[in-house]
């Protein structure tokens, strides 16, 4: 069952259609490289589409109607969308879930130190990375630091033009036989993920551009009028980098104890290859599925009237590291919002809310892994995504003997595909790999709990966890169709 190459089938029409998506899920990936990031940007998407807060409308107790929109989020990095349908409650959602989370560096708790005049910060990787490809590369630092009073400062270096970039050191190959000679889990140990953020001490002649601003700034006046060598800090260029950070957004070396900040690839995500059929950025798993999910979601906020069944679309955190905590998918979250909602709309009880649950219909919307014909023996070629193939369904996940898989019923695949075939929507079905090779996991068994249906469904990607990650603009394209076809239609 050869599937077709979905760019043969496009017109005009279509073909400015998926560019202007590209080029939006370009800018929407080039700004947005955190959880916290997503959820803000997409709420304001959503606020903008005509979604109000949840919160508001518990408040006033308001009761709730066919085609009301509502938004509502947990600590920042995890978003719920919700447009209530004609059809009550009773008779099951379709909803879109994704993750906005991607593997990184986090910066650990007391990261800041000196080595051999070096200013360092700490890490602790974040999700299943390859160490090696985060080396000698230009990296961004985003996030928040929380003070004791209560303010939250942003932080955002290393993306607009004029900032400084970090990185983190790679062994010159003239001195690295030994480490070469090492297995690829070890050529680079997780705890040398150290950043490197400064080399110039404090005290030093002023120079016409700091790591954060220019000698205008203050903090050049301030080392240039520092005291002789002898009162001098023990380790001047740690004690530079504090200045710095005093001077630029008023934080010291104490409230790292109280920041959240991750270490990311600096610069944009671009078009790829001669056609620009392609893009390659960072943070694609999963950020290509909840972008699409997200618009497949407002797009139902320009019709006149309310879908049929309510649609939602959750964004949620820590999908890398087991769905844990209170902003991932295991938490409470998303059915303690959906049990407000329904208590406002008249549905009310614990009864009521377990039965729409389990009349739900839901697309665990994450990324499949694309054929790399550079690395053809980890695949099974007639059961494997392709690039360029369309929005990808995964019946099952899992390792080994599926363990670990939510694996869909085949009446809900048999009406998956007669909802792409009638919207015309591209696709094709995989799974994760060869068998016995590796495995993985998403969302969707945590979901499958309450007894709805539910399948991964996704975009293709090529080298998956690396800082930089290769998707087909057709896939997105087609993703964007199928999301909303099942927002629709189901």
């Amino acid at each position: 069952m050869e599937r077709e190459i979905a760019w043969k089938k496009y017109d005009e029409q279509a073909l400015a259609e998926l560019q202007q998506l590209a080029a939006d899920y370009i800018d929407y990936i080039s700004d947005n490289k955190t959880e916290r990031e997503c959820a803000a940007s997409a709420v304001k998407l959503a606020e903008a589409a005509g979604y109000q807060p949840l919160i508001e409308a518990i408040s006033a107790g308001r009761k709730l109607v066919p085609g009301d929109k509502l938004w509502a989020q947990a600590h920042g990095k995890a978003l719920m969308l919700v447009h209530v349908g004609e059809r009550p409650f009773a008779e099951g959602m379709n909803i879109l879930g994704a993750h906005i989370d991607s593997p990184r560096l986090d910066l650990k708790q007391n990261p800041l130190y000196e080595s051999n005049g070096f200013a360092l910060l700490d890490t602790h990787y974040y999700g299943g990375i390859k160490n090696y490809q985060w080396v000698a590369l230009p990296l961004a630092l985003h996030g928040v630091v929380a003070k004791k009073d209560g303010s939250v400062v942003e932080i955002n270096i290393g993306e607009d033009p004029s900032d400084p970039v970090f990185c983190i050191t790679d062994l010159l190959p003239h001195l690295g036989a030994q480490q070469m000679e090492k297995s690829g889990a070890k050529v680079v140990e997780g705890e040398d993920l150290d950043l490197l953020v400064g080399n110039r001490p404090a005290g030093a002649a002023p120079a016409e551009q700091t790591a954060l601003g220019t000698e205008e700034d203050g903090a050049q006046e301030a080392a240039s009028e520092a005291s002789p060598a002898a009162a001098q800090p023990k380790e001047p260029v740690k004690a530079m980098v504090l200045e710095l950070l005093k001077e630029k957004y008023g934080i010291e070396e104490e409230d790292f104890l109280s920041a959240e900040l991750e270490v990311v690839p600096a610069g944009r995500a671009r078009d790829l290859g001669f056609d620009r059929s392609m893009v390659i950025g960072y943070g694609q798993d999963d950020r290509v599925c909840s972008y699409t999910s997200l618009v497949a979601q407002l797009a139902l906020a320009a019709d006149e009237q309310p879908p049929a069944k309510t649609a939602v679309t959750i964004l949620v955190d820590k999908e890398e590291i087991g769905s844990v905590g209170a902003t991932g998918m295991a938490s409470m979250f998303f059915e303690n919002v959906i049990a407000e909602i329904m208590d406002l709309a008249g549905e009310v009880g614990d009864l009521a809310l377990r039965r729409a649950l389990a009349a739900s219909n839901m697309l665990s919307s994450d990324v499949s892994a694309g054929y790399d014909p550079a690395y053809a023996s980890v695949f099974e070629a007639k059961n494997s995504a392709f690039l360029g193939k369309g929005l990808v369904f995964n019946k099952y996940t899992g390792a080994r003997g599926k363990s670990g898989s939510n694996d869909a019923s085949a009446e809900y695949v048999a009406s998956l595909r007669r909802v792409m075939d009638d919207a015309g929507v591209q696709f094709q079905t995989a799974e994760l790999g060869r068998v016995d090779v590796g495995g993985g996991g998403t969302i969707a068994y945590i979901p499958a709990k309450y007894g709805m249906n539910v399948i991964d469904s996704g975009v293709a990607v090529l080298s998956m966890h690396a800082p930089w990650e290769v998707t087909s603009k057709a896939d997105i394209y087609e993703a964007r169709k199928g999301y909303e076809a099942f927002l629709r239609n189901m």
